[in-house]
């Protein structure tokens, strides 16, 4: 790909943009943030470790959407972070009108974009950006159930101690603590889950990941985590960029599927060169079923609101 553009220099940006980069996954990275020299500073800095890990996109920072013209994927994680206390929707307003501003930029300098959504709360800024930019559902769509699925698994190698290659699972619904990691999917190398951990355990995971943000930003008292945010959200780019049809859970615009629709809810997505290519629907069991209802009113009343 010819450019890749990172909205927002923070740390789930910045850290992002040097994936990008290092994955040599677009011939140049672009990195937008309205902070002056913030952006300028972190790309010269990037770039300047291309030598050491062998990379050649090159990074440029910048405060306005110009130099991303053309850019095929918008990783777009602008908007303000969590502090103690806050849940993602304490930040819905704020964030909202930074988002809605970004999308329409983005339509303007590159309207065959795909944006993938990572600012909070995330399934309600995907709605804001999809509205915003006028793009189809196939290209916008929110990193957060490869976010959520990777806190899980990690969960589960932590307790079962073995690695996290050989965990796989997913986690669907909002992002958010009605998240639904789907515990009859869950294996390791191929073996049931519930085969390896009593319920009790495994329920006390579930509510680990459910709450996983909240855990960083407790520790972390002036910001959120971007280490695993920034891998998920690039995950999902170098799928795209590599057509790689990878089927990941991420927040799509239902129309039908699973019975929703006019929302967007964390289900497994096939990623590929067009953005989303299709949505998984797998059986659920009826606590499944429930749970992810559940999670689709918790979404739905904030998306009232913007």
């Amino acid at each position: 790909m010819d450019k890749i553009t990172v909205v927002g220099a923070g740390n789930v940006g910045a850290t992002a943009a040097q994936r990008v980069a290092e994955k040599e996954l677009a011939r140049q990275v672009v990195l937008i943030d309205i902070a002056e020299g913030v952006p300028q500073g972190k790309g010269l800095d990037q770039f300047q470790s291309a030598p050491i890990e062998g990379f050649d996109s090159r990074v440029i920072g910048t405060n306005g959407y110009e130099e991303s013209a053309g850019s095929g994927i918008y990783i777009v994680t602008a908007g303000i972070a969590r502090k103690p206390g806050m849940s993602r929707d304490d930040l819905l307003t704020t964030n909202a009108g930074i988002v809605r501003q970004v999308s329409e930029n983005i339509a303007r300098v590159s309207p065959d974009a795909i944006i993938i959504m990572v600012s909070n709360p995330l399934d309600v800024m995907s709605y804001v950006a999809m509205k915003a930019s006028g793009f189809t559902r196939e290209r916008v769509i929110g990193m957060a159930g490869v976010l959520d699925t990777a806190r899980y698994r990690a969960f589960l190698a932590m307790e079962l101690d073995v690695s996290v290659e050989d965990i796989q699972a997913m986690v669907l619904g909002g992002h958010g603590d009605t998240m639904v990691p789907l515990i009859s999917y869950t294996t390791v190398s191929g073996i049931p889950v519930t085969q390896l951990m009593d319920r009790a355990k495994l329920d006390a995971i579930v509510d680990r990941t459910r709450n996983g943000g909240a855990e960083i930003v407790k520790f972390l008292k002036t910001g959120s985590a971007y280490y695993a945010p920034s891998a998920g959200a690039v995950q999902m780019a170098e799928a795209i960029v590599k057509d790689k049809k990878r089927i990941l859970p991420c927040a799509a615009w239902l129309q039908g599927e699973y019975g929703m629709r006019d929302l967007f809810l964390g289900v497994p997505v096939k990623l590929g060169r067009n953005g989303m290519e299709g949505i998984i629907e797998v059986e659920l069991t009826d606590d499944e079923r429930a749970a992810l209802q559940k999670s689709a009113d918790a979404v739905l009343e904030p998306m009232a609101l913007v």
